[in-house]
């Protein structure tokens, strides 16, 4: 995320003023992508001042970003394209060459360079895959003409947005979420400045359990994380009744093994005794002709 820092951001035309309503936002915007994907990471500069500095590095943890936003200070002129150069840089460098490339630009004061330049540069980004959208306000009647034709150029897939903000009694970050850089993240992948693939449609109204993430973040987690542990437990059950199931069949197994072979165990103890080689029949032979030959010696 690449925040105006110039001296126009001090003007209060936005509550409570245009700088503050960009730290409103970024806090918005990083809970936002970094809640849709544990795989986002954010990073923040700031382009005002003598020149573009990076605050802090593509990173998780939103006290770093913070930190930067509060030692960050209002003074200069706005460097855009610079700015956005430098952005480029530094996700070229991301550690995490998996996750897609984003940058969210607030442009709170007038633009100094021409719409040419702005169109190479768009060109230069669309080649190197990085999507671009911008946050307009302040300025946005001045400034709408050549952030559109930028967008124009660097847009591929739909995956750049321009959000143009005017001013009036309510805050950026709660405009921001209707727009399509908070509301639509198809083909947008999922963070700020180094962004890994995200799940979205908040644009369309879609949202898981009916709770919008953008707007109640906590609750929207809490859901998410309590349907996974239901799910968890869910198959834990079905793992354990499967295992139950497969016992039971393996017991049920082994009693019919055992039940036949007790069968033919008494099968065979039933068995009548048989002679052996036939001795038991020769045996009878041979006592019935020695009594037929005694009578034949009586009756001689």
């Amino acid at each position: 995320m690449v925040v105006d820092n110039s001296e126009s951001s001090r003007n209060g035309d936005y509550t409570p003023t245009r700088f503050e309503a960009q730290v409103d936002a970024v806090s918005l915007i990083f809970s936002a992508k970094t809640q849709a994907n544990p795989e986002s990471s954010v990073g923040l500069m700031s382009m005002g001042g003598k020149g573009p500095e990076v605050l802090a590095t593509l990173t998780a943890d939103f006290g770093k970003i913070l930190s930067g936003l509060h030692s960050t200070k209002i003074s200069g002129n706005c460097h855009l394209a610079t700015g956005i150069q430098v952005a480029g840089l530094a996700l070229k460098h991301r550690q995490n060459k998996t996750q897609r490339q984003r940058i969210i630009a607030f442009v709170g004061s007038p633009i100094a360079e021409d719409e040419k330049t702005l169109v190479r540069l768009a060109k230069k980004m669309k080649k190197h895959n990085v999507a671009i959208d911008f946050i307009n306000f302040g300025e946005e009647t001045d400034n709408e003409p050549k952030l559109r034709a930028f967008i124009t150029n660097v847009n591929a897939s739909d995956n750049s947005h321009l959000a143009t903000i005017p001013p009036g009694p309510h805050l950026l970050s709660d405009q921001l979420v209707t727009t399509p850089i908070l509301g639509d993240d198809s083909g947008m992948g999922g963070s700020g400045v180094g962004e890994g693939t995200s799940s979205g449609g908040a644009g369309t109204g879609g949202f898981d359990f009916g709770v919008d993430p953008h707007l109640d973040p906590e609750l929207a987690l809490a859901l998410r994380m309590s349907l996974e542990e239901e799910n968890s437990r869910q198959e834990r059950e079905r793992k354990e009744k499967e295992d139950k199931d497969k016992a039971a069949a393996a017991a049920t197994n082994l009693g019919t093994v055992a039940e036949e072979d007790g069968k033919k165990e008494e099968e065979d103890e039933n068995a009548p005794l048989l002679p052996k080689g036939g001795e038991g029949s020769s045996s009878s032979g041979a006592k019935k002709r020695k009594d037929d030959d005694d009578d034949k010696m009586d009756t001689a």
